[in-house]
């Protein structure tokens, strides 16, 4: 169906593919795998007419694609779901899937989409709602609008950037079976993923990039996953996880009965209590959209909760502001690094000094010190791996792993005593997830208090001492790591169970 022969694209001195060869058979999922910058995005934007390639041919469907538009690859067949999606918040399902569908404007009208829309998702269970404004759908949602537009629009070959990023387990399951079907229905899939696991389960075969280049091809019967986690970064991440086995401190963040409302008035903290300790990570795991988001912006401080109060280390910062939570100690690194957590226009040493910029050294009165910022960019960038040319290097001209690394050298070059992380991995390949890992339990090596928001589990299993599940802005669930049930935790992120947590459990007491 698809072969991409002899690609290869420069972005300046940086050569971001070299000489790939790509080969997606009809019917057929083929994982695209590789780490941060390794290459995946920009050999699919050429795919996908976004970027034009230095050299070499795409063949779609027997005939060349030359020069093409996005328009003329979606003319031709191919849908492609990006990882930051494409969509309009402001419009609804059904406008947002008849924007640019030249179709629309020849005989379909909304109520004509609008019926397709309720089919495809009735017979794909992807629960969406046509009148819904994309805005007010959470990430996993927005994420299933873009493959009903894809389907709908009649896509043979489907690109998927990390699909399953922000599905509970039994959303993902149902996402497999949707691309089994269309695979079954004649359509190909690309299916470009971090979760190797999810990866041997789907696809076909892999096709591997490092560096730019292919580093290996294999059919996925024949390898496993630590297999793959090595032709992708090219070294050993398996080594076991060190984690010390002494009982937590004192409670250092302490959250009692948060309620919070939106603008428009809906209830979506619903009288939450917990509290974590010195020297142990909480983890709350729950789909996207059930009140995670809202709460970590509560405990920062970018919203003022509707009642309830937020502690750190003794003191009521339910008052003040995000300055108030960062003089407490408090930080965070929130879930989109690219919008929320940096400002991609500024170099490195701009966003390492975000933090303390109005402090010494990086302040001398009314003045900014270059010299100190650029001393600490060059501290953090080696302490924490940050492959760039140097401290002048604009951050939107590097990989989602090395940007993220810049988030966590600022958040926790100065070893806070409480770090409240969105999902810090998201997006990213097992060699830089397992440095945000090694860098969070070094915090909780030294003392901190860590609330670990994620969407996966098995993460969440890898850094938590005690498990939390939310629901609908609420703790269904919460349970020591040695006493974790994973079929029970499955059906509290669907919302089909919930336990009433002991006071032991909800507050890291100590069991004797």
């Amino acid at each position: 169906m698809l072969r991409m022969t002899g690609i290869s694209k420069s972005f300046g001195s940086v050569r971001a593919n070299r000489d790939i060869e790509l080969v997606v058979p009809a019917q057929r999922i083929v994982g695209l795998l590789g780490e941060n910058g390794s290459g995946k995005t920009t050999l699919m934007n050429v795919l996908f007419g976004i970027v034009a390639p230095d050299s070499g041919t795409v063949d779609f469907k027997g005939r060349p694609l030359i020069g093409h538009s996005p328009r003329q690859a979606i003319a031709a067949g191919i849908g492609m779901i990006h990882q930051h999606f494409m969509l309009v918040p402001a419009m609804t399902v059904t406008e947002n899937v008849m924007l640019g569908w030249e179709a629309t404007g020849r005989w379909l009208r909304p109520s004509a989409v609008a019926r397709q829309i309720r089919t495809s998702s009735s017979t794909y269970g992807l629960g969406l709602e046509p009148d819904v404004r994309v805005e007010l759908l959470p990430l996993g949602a927005q994420q299933r609008v873009e493959i009903v537009r894809a389907v709908l629009r009649g896509a043979a070959l489907l690109v998927l950037d990390e699909p399953t990023s922000s599905l509970s387990p039994p959303e993902v399951a149902g996402l497999l079976g949707i691309l089994r079907r269309l695979r079954d229905e004649g359509r190909s899939v690309i299916f470009i993923s971090h979760k190797l696991g999810e990866v041997l389960e789907i696809c076909d075969e892999v096709v591997v990039l490092r560096d730019g280049q292919v580093a290996g091809r294999a059919e996925t019967a024949g390898v496993d996953r630590h297999e793959l986690a090595r032709m992708m970064v090219g070294r050993d991440v398996s080594a076991p996880i060190d984690r010390s086995t002494r009982p937590p401190g004192s409670e250092r963040l302490v959250v009692a009965n948060l309620v919070a409302r939106d603008s428009v008035g809906i209830e979506r903290l619903r009288g939450l209590s917990f509290s974590v300790r010195s020297g142990e990570v909480l983890a709350l795991v729950g789909v996207d959209g059930n009140g995670q988001a809202e709460l970590a912006r509560v405990i920062v401080g970018i919203e003022r909760p509707t009642s309830g109060s937020v502690f750190v280390d003794g003191a009521d910062v339910t008052a003040g502001g995000v300055a108030a939570r960062r003089a407490a100690g408090l930080a965070h690194v929130p879930a989109d690094r690219a919008t929320t957590g940096l400002v991609t226009d500024m170099t490195i040493a701009e966003n390492l000094a975000l933090r303390a910029f109005d402090e010494p050294p990086l302040r001398h009165g009314l003045w900014l010190d270059a010299d100190a910022m650029t001393e600490l960019a060059r501290k953090r960038i080696a302490e924490f791996g940050i492959r760039a040319p140097g401290p002048a290097t604009p951050v939107r001209t590097l990989s989602g792993g090395n940007q993220q690394k810049i988030v966590l050298a600022r958040e926790l070059g100065s070893r806070p005593s409480v770090l409240v992380a969105e999902q810090p991995t998201r997006g990213l390949d097992p060699g830089a997830t397992r440095f945000v890992v090694d860098q969070v339990l070094a915090l909780r090596a030294v003392g901190g208090a860590v609330l670990y928001i994620t969407t996966e589990l098995e993460e969440a299993l890898l850094v938590a001492d005690r498990i939390g599940v939310m629901y609908q802005g609420r703790l269904v669930g919460l349970m020591r790591r040695e006493r974790v049930d994973l079929a029970r935790i499955g059906l509290m992120m669907a919302g089909a169970l919930e336990e009433a947590a002991d006071t032991a459990a909800l507050y890291g007491v100590p069991t004797s």
